[in-house]
């Protein structure tokens, strides 16, 4: 159902439910919730890959489990306690998503909670909520338009049609689309690179994007400056800078 591999700082999550196109049944859901969680608080891994297993990323919530399901058990289940907003628990440690094949409805809400995406050229895209009569409640209305801006995030929810890697780019909703067979080790190039930097300054800088995403004017601007004066002050590593100079400007001069 879901598989983690731990390879040094880096942890590849895939969904594994291929016969049912990775569908997010209540068993998935929880195994996921699990899984970033329990790998969340790791010192030693330092990046995390969602992906899933072939043809698809994830078909969204099993319409097989929600059309036949009793209708007074969905009922209650509406008024059950929110364990956490959007498709994924609180965590700090990035998550990339590596996105394999179709993302749809509740698969395209869970890609949109990772950090950023690369995309398989096989990817494709789309909102079926509206066709499938359920409403979004997992971050898809704050999220898509953030990313693709609000008319084309309209469009994706009023037709439900499909958008393809290509234009997922262009788009704004994917940051590359690579060949197939190329997808993970992108990922995992991606993935250690951030492992190459101290955790606690990715973290960081991941609070700092989260927090501010929130605010908005003159608020963003002063809580970024406060933000940065604490870390500055009280968590700066000054002796790695004077060990790692020449190494961070190498590597700068490298990817002219």
């Amino acid at each position: 159902m879901l598989d983690v591999a731990v390879d040094g700082p880096v942890a590849v999550v895939t969904l594994n439910r291929p016969e049912s196109r990775n569908a997010l049944s209540g068993e998935l859901v929880a195994a996921i919730d699990e899984a970033v969680i329990g790998l969340d608080g790791r010192e030693d891994v330092a990046a995390i890959i969602l992906t899933g297993t072939d043809p698809a990323f994830c078909a969204g919530f099993d319409l097989r489990q929600l059309s036949t399901e009793l209708r007074a058990v969905q009922q209650q289940r509406q008024k059950a306690p929110v364990a956490h907003l959007g498709l994924l628990p609180v965590h700090q440690t990035p998550v990339i998503g590596a996105i394999n094949g179709a993302a749809v409805t509740g698969g395209l809400e869970l890609a949109l909670a990772c950090d950023f995406l690369i995309a398989s050229e096989r990817a494709r895209f789309a909102d079926t909520h509206a066709r499938v009569g359920a409403m979004p409640g997992g971050g898809l209305t704050i999220r898509l338009p953030e990313l693709i801006g609000p008319n084309r995030a309209r469009q994706m929810s009023f037709t439900g049609d499909f958008v393809g890697a290509h234009v997922a780019y262009e788009w704004g909703l994917v940051n590359e689309v690579v060949p197939h067979a190329q997808l993970l080790d992108r990922a995992k190039e991606v993935a250690a690179a951030i492992a190459s930097i101290p955790v606690a300054n990715v973290r960081e800088v991941r609070r700092m994007y989260a927090e501010i995403a929130e605010l908005n004017g003159t608020e963003a601007w002063s809580v970024e400056r406060q933000m940065a004066r604490e870390w500055m002050a009280e968590r700066f590593d000054q002796s790695r800078l004077a060990k790692e100079r020449e190494a961070i400007i190498e590597r700068g001069r490298r990817q002219t």
